[in-house]
C-alpha cells in the first residue's frame, strides 16, 4: 500500500543530509539500511549500498528511479532453480 497523500512522502533526513554533504560525481558508496526510504532528485548520481539482509547491493540511483523506494533495487531473495536430480539431467543435455 501506498503512503497517504497527506503525509508525503517518506524520506530519511540523516540520508537526505549526508546526499548534501557528498560532492557531485563522488564514487562513494553510502551504505543504508532504511529500504523504505523514498528517492528524491538530490540523490540521482550518486551509489547506494542498500542492505537485502545480509549485504549490501550497490545501486546507482537514476532519474527514472525518483520516487519509488529504494528496496525495490535490492532483492531480498534468491531464486536458485526448481526441480532436484530432473532438472540437472536436462539442464546438462542441453548444453
Amino acid at each position: 500500500m501506498s503512503r497517504s497523500l497527506k503525509k508525503g512522502p517518506y524520506i530519511n533526513t540523516r540520508l537526505v543530509n549526508k546526499v548534501k554533504n557528498l560532492k557531485p560525481g563522488d564514487k562513494t558508496v553510502i551504505k543504508v539500511w532504511d529500504r523504505a526510504a523514498t528517492i528524491t532528485p538530490e540523490m540521482v548520481g550518486f551509489t547506494f549500498g542498500v542492505h537485502n539482509g545480509k549485504t549490501h547491493v550497490p545501486v546507482y540511483v537514476v532519474e527514472n528511479m525518483v520516487g519509488h523506494r529504494l528496496g525495490e533495487f535490492s532483492p531480498t531473495k534468491k531464486f536458485i532453480s526448481h526441480g532436484g536430480k530432473m532438472a540437472k539431467a536436462q539442464a546438462g543435455n542441453k548444453k
